[in-house]
């Protein structure tokens, strides 16, 4: 089952890296009607405010997922159907609705006029970029990852490598380490430690 862990991993961590970056780029351009016809970038981190704090949380998740117990392991595939169903039904909403309230806070910013009734009748036109998309798309490929760790996060490996099992792990009497450096430090005095 490492693939299956390595997969989730990697698609936490994709998914999450890609909702970060859509959050710094334009998902709007909004026109307004304001006799120069001004253009305003909404960005998608305005557009949909969290943004954001959700997809760092799904970094978060992507990354602590490789050395978590089991029990984490099915808290962390909820949190992860979670984080995808909160962003994606945000982001939907904006690709299939584009309302204008996703747009007000860059429209007052940048023309001092606040309300919603007010943005509204200032602006005349709205145009998606395909940040949207493909954040709707990464929330889609995260829901699966958490789908994918809450099917097989039972059959996983143990998170701790060879490196720090215990001594009983690797085979070796935990309660005599010391005996095979003393058998060693007989040997290189040419002691038969077998007499």
């Amino acid at each position: 089952m490492r693939r299956a862990r390595s997969a989730a991993v990697l698609a936490m961590l994709a998914a999450g890296a890609i909702g970060v970056i859509a959050s710094t780029q334009t998902w709007i351009d909004v026109t307004l009607d304001d006799g120069a016809q001004q253009t305003i970038a909404v960005s998608g981190a305005d557009a949909l405010p969290v943004l954001t704090p959700l997809s760092l949380a799904a970094l978060a998740l992507g990354a602590a997922l490789s050395i978590v117990g089991p029990v984490l392991r099915y808290l962390f595939g909820v949190l992860g159907i979670l984080i995808a169903g909160l962003v994606g039904a945000g982001t939907a909403q904006l690709l299939f609705a584009t309302p204008v309230s996703a747009t007000a806070a860059a429209v007052t910013e940048a023309t001092g006029i606040s309300g919603t009734d007010a943005v509204a009748s200032l602006v005349s036109g709205l145009s998606l970029t395909p940040w949207p998309a493909v954040t709707l798309l990464a929330q889609v490929v995260l829901a699966a990852a958490a789908v994918l760790t809450l099917v097989t996060a039972r059959r996983w490996a143990s998170g701790a490598s060879r490196k720090y099992r215990t001594a009983e792990e690797a085979g070796v009497a935990a309660d005599r380490p010391h005996d095979a450096i003393d058998s060693w430090d007989d040997l290189s005095r040419g002691d038969d430690p077998t007499a």
